[in-house]
Formats: structure tokens, C-alpha cells, sequence
């Protein structure tokens, strides 16, 4: 995909409507941050699992009983179980992407888009844009939306204004932009990456920065 405009840095570029674009590639075997943040998710939400059972357990028996030695082994088997399933898949996964995740960044005064390039997902994307294209056709406004909305859906949208919390990986290439119910991740090459993080952080007034 080739973006023409003004070139700020040595891949982003400020396209004639002010948005600010470019293209990263993500190694998937070599920065494995979405195999990371999997796991993060996973282990928050048997930490959440876990952290209720206890309770109901204190709350029925007045007391919180632990598991017997030989209890502890199968927890232990299935944890690693789930490791190597999580991990296998990743590879399939990754295989199938060709061993890169590859995006597309917008970036304008108000928002960050993070949007999945179409070779990875071509057959959604053409559906959705001939649904577009049908809807334009009989000049239904609502019909055309749901095409456009449909061929985007890989898409997170950080608005500037709600962002809580902007957080710097510099050595993933990765800056976390996170809302409360919305978390964005936005890669930039280290060549790009001083200029992402400035523009970000200027314009979110109501985060943390970290």
C-alpha cells in the first residue's frame, strides 16, 4: 500500500487531509507483544476466577480451604496444558499471517486509528465493501454505513479526549493507549517512534503518562 503526502519522518507521512499515516510490520516470532498480551488477559481473568471462587468459599464456610498436594499437581498440569495450547496456536496463528501482523495507523488532532491491513483479512473486507457499494447504488445511506463498518471491523479507535492512560515500550516499539473500557496499541518503528509519542502524549491532557 503506498501513502502519498508529506513525509515527517521515515515512515509516516501527513496525507493531504491532515491525517498523519504509515505502515507497520509486526514480527510476530520476534516481538511477541500480542502473545504478551494474551496472556495478561488470560491471567486477569483467572485471577478474577479464582479470586471468586475464594470468596464464596469464605463466605459459605467461614474459612478459605486450599487444595490438597495432589490437587495442586493437576491445577499445575492443566496451567502448562493451556501454556502449550495458547503458545501452538499463537504459531498457527502467526503461520497464517505469514509470520507478520500487519497495520495501519491514522492519526489526526482528535484520534489514533489502529486498522488491520486488508491482504490479512480480504474476503471480510471485500463483503463489506460490496455491501458499501450496494448500498451507494440504491442510495441507501444506512445499507452503505453497515458495509463500511463491516469492512473496518478489524479497527480501534482512540479519541484523545477519553484516553486515561498513555504508556511507552520503546524496546517492543509500542505505545499502549488505553481508555476505560478501550485499550489501543499503536506501533512505530524507532526511527518514528519519538514523533508518535510526543504527538500522542501532547493531546492526551486527561491521561497519566508513563
Amino acid at each position: 500500500m503506498k501513502i502519498t503526502g508529506e513525509k515527517v519522518t521515515e515512515n509516516i507521512y501527513r496525507c493531504p487531509d491532515g491525517v498523519y499515516r504509515w505502515v507497520y510490520e509486526l514480527n510476530m516470532l520476534r516481538n511477541p507483544v500480542i502473545l504478551i498480551t494474551v496472556f495478561k488477559v488470560l491471567g486477569i481473568s483467572a485471577l478474577a476466577v479464582c479470586a471468586f471462587v475464594l470468596g464464596v468459599d469464605l463466605i459459605e464456610d467461614g474459612r478459605i480451604t486450599l487444595p490438597a498436594s495432589g490437587e495442586w499437581k493437576v491445577l499445575l498440569l492443566i496451567v502448562l496444558g493451556l501454556i502449550a495450547l495458547i503458545v501452538i496456536s499463537y504459531l498457527i496463528l502467526t503461520a497464517i499471517y505469514g509470520w507478520k501482523y500487519i497495520v495501519l495507523f491514522e492519526m489526526d488532532e482528535e484520534k489514533v486509528v489502529h486498522i488491520q491491513m486488508p491482504k490479512q483479512y480480504e474476503k471480510a473486507l471485500a463483503l463489506g465493501w460490496l455491501t458499501a457499494m450496494a448500498g451507494l447504488a440504491a442510495r441507501s445511506i444506512t445499507t452503505a454505513g453497515a458495509g463500511v463498518l463491516s469492512a473496518a471491523k478489524d479497527t480501534s479507535t482512540s479519541r484523545f479526549e477519553d484516553v486515561r492512560t498513555v504508556k511507552a515500550y520503546p524496546r517492543r516499539h509500542l505505545i499502549k493507549v488505553n481508555e476505560r473500557l478501550e485499550h489501543n496499541q499503536v506501533y512505530a518503528a524507532p526511527e518514528d517512534y519519538d514523533f508518535v509519542w510526543s504527538y500522542i502524549t501532547e493531546r492526551c491532557v486527561n491521561a497519566k503518562i508513563r
